[in-house]
This record gives structure tokens, sequence and C-alpha cells, in this order.
């Protein structure tokens, strides 16, 4: 009778998640990627479009003596794959050049390299942050410059971006600067974590200076589990992945207390906590951003690990780093399709 009830209970919580994906504002479409763009330790982390082009930003986790590099996919041809499963897409790798030395002075300053976060492009200027290990005190900014398959980094940007601590002044376990956006003269930075019981801050400068001050720091609205990535949608509008995984030990960070039911039910039922994803719609308006749900991903798709998102003709095209529910893990890219 026990098993029963179990069995009956498990059905009634992905009926429901099923029943909430139909009813939603997209379809989903999933791109298979080539076998070098599918393999897991790219460990994609972002994504950003620009000049009908799409790119996969790779962690280039130097520690792990993986190569420096983005790739870039035609949205043309991306089209064309939708339509046409046997298409090959062609892709470009472009390899970043000169970040080993970039990452060795962040070392000097007492900093460990993990990765790159978030990428924006503007013209030829290609923007990453840089996430550090956890007790490093800072993560950066810098800025390389697009030249056809190659960027070459600018050694003379390393702009340090202190992390948010808690109280205590402890810092949040593996959280860094996983968003940007450019926004007329200003680069935004997003925390990961924005969850701090008084001031959720996202930081702000100017992109032509190169300097280490920051000109604003606009507020966040409290916003619970991670900001993994973001995407601008209009003038004042983003888009954002909300993302939480259930685990524990120090990703016990991430929830949120029983008290606030609200978010608490979203990420927890009667068989403990479980990873959850969906979009928020972030505006901007007198120096602070205020977000509301947009869409919960279907249940097939909501324990991926989703780290990029790029806005794209009503729609968003969303690519993980490779963790899933399954083995083995894949990078998966997908474009979410808006229902008219």
């Amino acid at each position: 009778m026990h098993l029963m009830k179990i069995t009956f209970t498990l059905f009634i919580l992905f009926y429901a998640s099923q029943a909430q994906a139909q009813s939603n504002n997209f379809t989903v479409k999933n791109i298979p990627l080539p076998e070098e763009l599918a393999y897991y330790d790219n460990q994609f982390s972002g994504l950003y479009i620009q000049n009908n082009t799409l790119y996969l930003l790779s962690e280039s986790r130097l520690q792990d003596a993986r190569e420096a590099k983005i790739y870039s996919l035609s949205i043309t041809d991306l089209n064309t794959k939708m339509a046409d499963s046997n298409f090959m897409l062609p892709y470009k790798k472009i390899a970043i050049k000169n970040l080993d030395k970039l990452s060795n002075r962040m070392y000097e300053l007492g900093n460990d390299y993990e990765g790159l976060e978030a990428i924006v492009i503007k013209g030829n200027e290609v923007y990453f942050t840089v996430e550090t290990a956890t007790p490093s005190p800072q993560c950066f900014l810098i800025k390389g410059t697009l030249l056809d398959s190659v960027i070459e980094m600018d050694l003379k940007v390393l702009i340090p971006l202190p992390k948010p601590n808690t109280k205590e002044n402890k810092h949040i376990y593996n959280a860094g600067f996983e968003g940007m956006a450019i926004v007329n003269d200003e680069l935004l930075a997003f925390f990961e974590y924005n969850n701090f019981a008084d001031k959720n801050i996202v930081v702000s400068l100017t992109p032509t200076t190169y300097r280490d001050v920051f000109i604003k720091l606009p507020t966040i609205q409290k916003l619970p589990f991670r900001l993994t990535d973001i995407t601008q949608t209009g003038k004042n509008t983003f888009t954002a992945i909300n993302y939480f995984y259930k685990g524990d030990g120090e990703d016990e960070v991430y929830r949120v207390p029983k008290t606030d039911k609200a978010n608490d039910k979203l990420i927890r039922d009667g068989f403990g906590y479980k990873s959850y994803t969906r979009l928020v719609k972030l505006t901007y308006k007198k120096n602070k951003f205020t977000w509301e749900p947009l869409w919960q991903l279907p249940f097939e798709y909501m324990s991926y690990n989703w780290e990029g998102i790029a806005a794209h003709n009503n729609g968003y095209f969303i690519l993980n780093d490779k963790y899933t529910p399954a083995r083995p893990y894949k990078s998966t890219l997908l474009y979410l399709q808006p229902i008219p």
C-alpha cells in the first residue's frame, strides 16, 4: 500500500509538471550539436548574439588543461537545423589568446582562476567575467578584441569585481558574476547570488574607461536561488535564468527558509529538495532592477544546469554547461519558440 501511495504521488507530480509545461507560451526545440560542441567538458557558461551569430562561451578551465575558446554558430544555419534534422550544422572555433597571462596576474593578486562565466560583445570588443575559487576575494572583468577566428585579450584590462559577502563577511559558495549586459554606456555585471537580507547590488561601470571605478551600484530586488545568465529583451528589460540545484553541503546557501512558502514549494516536495529552473523578467528603472516570474521549464529539462541564454525572435536559445539528470553528460542547446 505504501508503494502504491508513492507511485501515485509521483504520477501526480509528473502530471502537474507536464500540465504546467503545456500551458506556457513556448514550445521547446532541441537542437542537436556537432560532436565537438556537445562534448561535456566544454562546460559552456554563456551565450550571446551579435550580427546573426550565436556565440557559445566555454568556461575555458585552464587549471584543468582545457583550451581557452568560444564557438560561433550562424543563426541562419540554426534555423535550417531546426527545420531539417539531417542538416550538418557548421560552426567556428575561436581561440582566446593570452588568457593564461591574465589568470597568472589574478593569482598574484590572491585569486584562483576557475573559468569564464559571462560574455557580451560590442562591435569587435568582447568582455568576459572570470569566476574565482570561493575563498578568493575578487572576480574579474576582462576585455579582448575579436579578430575573425581569434580573440586577443587586452593585458591592460583586469578590473576586479569584489564579491558580495554575508554579514559575517563570508563568501557565497561557488558564486561569481554569471550575467552581463551593456545598456547605453553601462556595462552591468550580475552576481549569481541575490538573496541577501539587506541590499543586493548589480555592478555598473563604463566600459570605455577600463578603470576600477564603479560609476554606480544599482540594486536588484531580492531574488531566490541562482541567477546563471541574462539577456536583454528591450530598452530596459531583460530575461534571466533562475536556477536551483538540490545539492547538500555548501550548496544549501541557495535554499530559502521554509517560512518563504511561495519559493520553498518550488524546490521541495514530499521527498525532499529538487532542482528547479525558471525564466524571470527583469525591469531596470530608477537605478533598480525588479523581477517577475516569466516561465517554468518543462519537467524533462528542469534539472539541467542551464548557464546560457540569448534572446532571439521573441524566443530564447538556452544552453547547459554539462550537467543533466542522466549520464553521459553533454551540452544541450534548446530554442524556446514563442507560441503565437
